[in-house]
């Protein structure tokens, strides 16, 4: 999940655990321990992009890290709050809490952790939440700054009340999206079932900023389905698919290359790829793609928000990232919450694949 969300996380579960002894200020540890897994970004202007993609939610997220770097700060924490006491013990299950439910958020979502480095080589991902969702945050930054003004002793109860329900409804709101992921997810198996499609693999997440309208991308060998479906659909209501030709023959004298190698990993082979003139574009197709009408009549143009470039006779680094860019937002929203309620027009045209280096948009093709 995004920074902040993390930050609000961490100082609710401070105050749920120390908040009674320390109060506020167990705000603000609970922030801070909230965030310590993403210091690993102030590492990765060090690295190549190739480095870059396995360090980021790599080795800090992950089980062995959590418990040396807990056993580390607890005597320094116990030190500082003697005061209050607090235990090593304790001090080290307070940052250990903290530390681990970060990793456990991030797995909800589709760019997942390396939980198990390194003993486990691939990420823990499991795609139920988007990497930025108001609906999970704003209830524990509600309470939260609620309840940082009730600082006298007789309105602890209060502060304990608030800060479960911020909690309370934050927990209720993943466990809701498992519940829509499952419903989604038999959706579009009804609707494969339907055609007599046999595929490899399928994978299903939300799009952005909500768990009501789902994306399921299916591996069918040499090409990807895309889909999407409402959770209001009713399972007879079928999905249009967009076929994304996998473009293997475009990566020929690639694949022993290191960067190829960690995107292969990486992506957990959901990529596409495009010749260029100098190399290969690469596309990532788990996330969600950035979509835009009206640049030719009849047209949506999908552009894959994680993109590279992979130059093999580059002088320099040899994978480059690429940015699409957005479309605006009001648009996409309000097409979306159209979506969401059955319009399927607002969001579904005849299907293009934009932003490829050197080449002109790629028409696709779409099963009704």
């Amino acid at each position: 999940m995004d920074s902040v969300t993390h930050a609000v996380l961490g100082a609710a579960l401070g105050e749920l655990m120390l908040g009674r002894r320390l109060g506020n200020r167990a705000l603000a540890w609970g922030a801070l321990c909230g965030t310590l897994p993403d210091l690993d970004a102030l590492l990765l202007p060090l690295f190549d992009t190739a480095n870059q993609l396995w360090w980021h939610r790599g080795p800090s997220h992950s089980l062995v890290v959590m418990m040396a770097g807990s056993c580390a700060l607890a005597p320094w924490l116990a030190k500082r709050w003697r005061r209050a006491p607090i235990s090593r013990a304790q001090a080290g299950g307070f940052v250990f809490a903290i530390w681990s439910t970060h990793v456990l958020i991030d797995c909800f979502t589709v760019y997942g952790t390396s939980a198990g480095w390194p003993f486990l080589v691939r990420r823990v991902a499991f795609n139920h939440l988007f990497i930025v969702d108001l609906c999970f945050t704003l209830p524990m930054l509600v309470a939260l700054g609620w309840l940082a003004f009730l600082r006298s002793k007789k309105l602890l109860p209060k502060r304990r009340r608030l800060n479960a329900w911020g909690l309370g409804l934050a927990a209720g709101y993943v466990l809701l999206s498992v519940g829509l992921k499952f419903a989604a997810s038999a959706g579009f198996g009804a609707d494969l079932a339907r055609r007599g499609v046999t595929y490899q693999r399928r994978m299903e997440a939300p799009t952005p900023f909500n768990i009501l309208l789902w994306r399921a991308v299916v591996d069918r060998g040499d090409e990807f389905w895309v889909g999407y479906r409402s959770v209001f659909e009713w399972h007879t209501t079928p999905v249009r698919w967009t076929v994304y030709p996998q473009g293997r023959a475009a990566i020929a004298g690639m694949t022993g290359l290191r960067e190829f190698q960690t995107l292969q990993w990486f992506t957990d082979g959901w990529w596409i790829a495009r010749p260029h003139a100098t190399g290969a574009w690469l596309g990532d197709l788990r996330f969600d793609e950035v979509r835009s009408w009206g640049d030719k009549k009849g047209m949506v143009d999908s552009r894959l928000a994680f993109a590279w470039n992979l130059t093999p006779g580059a002088p320099g680094a040899r994978l480059q990232p690429l940015y699409p860019p957005r479309p605006q937002p009001r648009d996409t929203l309000m097409r979306m919450a159209a979506r969401i309620v059955g319009q399927r027009s607002a969001w579904e045209a005849n299907p293009r694949l934009a932003g490829v280096t050197g080449s002109l948009p790629e028409f696709l093709a779409a099963k009704e």
